[in-house]
């Protein structure tokens, strides 16, 4: 399993957008994006367009940060699921989903809004489980969730990464992949930092957690409760805005 982790706002929901082929019409792509063998850099920006039927859903699974928004507020659960798996061509039943999700049954057939957080989010898992993906990128998953729900989700996660699944866990949840320990073992194996848009460091999460090498990886890691939480100095770059500080050090030089 692969985390990447940063600020709100750095891009990470963007680079979801872009694995699960569901950028907005007309963005501008630099750069190439190949799921499998199948280069898709021409069809970032249309997701309509026939090169990701194939692959959506049935290589690469979403979850999306607002669990909710996956499905139709108006329709049950498990209807929605039936006729995911049927579109994917998948072959487990809702109720098999459900169960590798630690969903309980009687929730396919509630209403979304019926759902607490926790249980809408294992829905959506469930819900992107439908197509039997290789690829799962889940955005967020444990936004808004307690610490309990937090470790159930991310210890939904990582059962998928065990049975072969490759699992792209974004969060700016630090804390939860550190205290994230499984059968004496890391919650992730390998951990991308992401600032303004851009990775500025990555490697096996042990030896990230251990001796981090970009200042901006020690400062998200100072600004945890164990470390003293101290905050991140200066402002986060607004995205839009080509003169804003792009990097961590000048961000660090605008603050002193």
């Amino acid at each position: 399993m692969h985390a990447l982790v940063g600020e709100s706002g750095c891009g990470k929901s963007v680079l979801a957008a872009t694995l699960s082929g569901l950028l907005p019409p007309r963005t501008r792509v630099s750069g190439h994006v190949v799921i499998g063998r199948t280069d898709v850099t021409a069809a970032l920006g249309y997701p309509r367009d026939p090169v990701w039927v194939p692959l959506r859903g049935r290589v690469v699974g979403t979850v999306p940060q607002s669990a909710a928004t996956a499905f139709t507020p108006t329709r049950r659960i498990r209807r929605q699921i039936e006729e995911t798996v049927a579109a994917l061509g998948g072959l487990r039943t809702a109720e098999d989903l459900a169960d590798a999700c630690h969903l309980p049954r009687w929730a396919l057939d509630a209403y979304p809004h019926e759902l607490s957080g926790g249980l809408i989010g294992r829905a959506a898992l469930a819900a992107a489980l439908a197509g039997q993906p290789s690829v799962l990128v889940a955005d967020e998953p444990t936004a808004s969730l307690d610490r309990p729900l937090a470790r159930t989700v991310l210890g939904l996660l990582r059962a998928q990464a065990d049975s072969g699944v490759a699992v792209l866990l974004i969060t700016h949840d630090l804390a939860a992949l550190l205290d994230g320990v499984r059968d004496g073992r890391p919650l992730v194996e390998d951990l991308s930092v992401m600032y303004a848009g851009r990775l500025v460091e990555q490697g096996p999460a042990s030896d990230v957690w251990a001796a981090p090498s970009h200042s901006y990886t020690r400062a998200l890691l100072d600004a945890l409760p164990r470390n003293g939480l101290r905050e991140v100095p200066g402002t986060p770059p607004t995205l839009t805005d080509p003169d804003g500080p792009a990097r961590f050090d000048d961000r660090l030089r605008g603050a002193s």
